[in-house]
């Protein structure tokens, strides 16, 4: 046997079960895999202490007449936020219809044609105006909307939450689009669909858990500013569903009742915003379920 076959052998030997190597690797392994669950442990520890704490805080003040009865003025006890979920959900709607459609078909250019001057600019477009905060959003519709009309509504809420939204959905939608294998689009352009069935049967329902994650984040994100409903929506403490008038929303009673000087309505803050997380978490459980029953139905899993 020679030396260099010597040296391979016992070389080889160290990276076996039960060798030098193998026992090294096999503890860098575990501390690496430990500090990966550490990790991902203190991602969602933030998310578990908010939603404990405003339980706590909110949870013990709810009853069912909260969800079902109009603001009552300070020191009038009981009461409810009514107003303020059937005005968010008008708010949030009016931005779902004029950002949902807007984003997922100009996320489909994007994807489709990532390198052409339009999808470029709309690249970086979008990621700019992901950043700006969400106040400048408020002052915008205030300027283009509430003061042409020289009155506070409903519509002016949803396009600004809407300009909010936009972004978060196409570029979502652009990501999960591009994961789509493009055999599976090759597959049905070879046998004879048009590229646009071939977007609406094929790709779309492939990326279609992504999509809805990606609204789903979207709604989220809007349905809990109250930096742009100040300075459109405004709030109204009487029920409203007029688009065209001032409208009351859950975001803006938190601030209205936080801010106050009253003990009963600092409970009635934390008792809105306990109300606002469950909605956008029941909201968020519901698009799952709806998506994995359409996915059953199609027969994709």
């Amino acid at each position: 046997m020679t030396t260099q076959t010597i040296a391979v052998a016992k070389s080889s030997s160290r990276f076996q079960v039960g060798g030098a190597h193998y026992q090294t690797r096999k503890w860098v392994n575990r501390v690496m895999l430990f500090l990966c669950g550490a990790a991902a442990f203190l991602a969602i520890v933030p998310l578990i202490w908010i939603v404990a704490y405003v339980t706590q805080e909110g949870g013990r003040f709810l009853s069912f007449d909260f969800f079902t009865q109009l603001p009552t003025p300070v020191g009038v006890p009981g009461g409810g936020v009514f107003n303020g979920i059937i005005g968010s959900g008008i708010v949030v709607g009016i931005a779902c219809l004029l950002a949902i459609p807007v984003g997922i078909v100009a996320a489909f250019y994007a994807a489709e044609h990532p390198n052409t001057p339009l999808g470029i600019a709309m690249r970086f477009g979008t990621d700019v105006l992901s950043g700006v905060p969400s106040i400048v959003m408020g002052i915008f519709a205030y300027a283009i909307i509430v003061l042409p009309q020289k009155h506070f509504s409903a519509w002016s809420g949803g396009i600004a939450l809407a300009i909010i939204m936009l972004p978060i959905v196409l570029r979502t939608t652009e990501e999960m689009l591009k994961l789509v294998p493009r055999n599976l689009r090759e597959g049905s352009l070879a046998l004879g669909a048009s590229e646009w069935k071939t977007t609406v049967q094929v790709t779309l329902p492939a990326a279609i858990n992504g999509v809805v994650t990606g609204i789903m984040l979207g709604i989220a994100r809007v349905a809990g500013e109250a930096a742009p409903m100040i300075f459109t929506a405004f709030g109204n403490p009487n029920m409203n569903t007029d688009l065209d008038q001032p409208t009351a929303t859950l975001p803006h009673m938190i601030y209205v009742y936080a801010i106050s000087p009253y003990k009963d309505w600092h409970d009635k803050a934390w008792t809105t915003a306990f109300v606002l997380i469950v909605l956008v978490l029941g909201l968020n459980i519901a698009a799952r379920l709806f998506t994995a029953w359409r996915l059953k139905k199609m027969g994709w899993h």
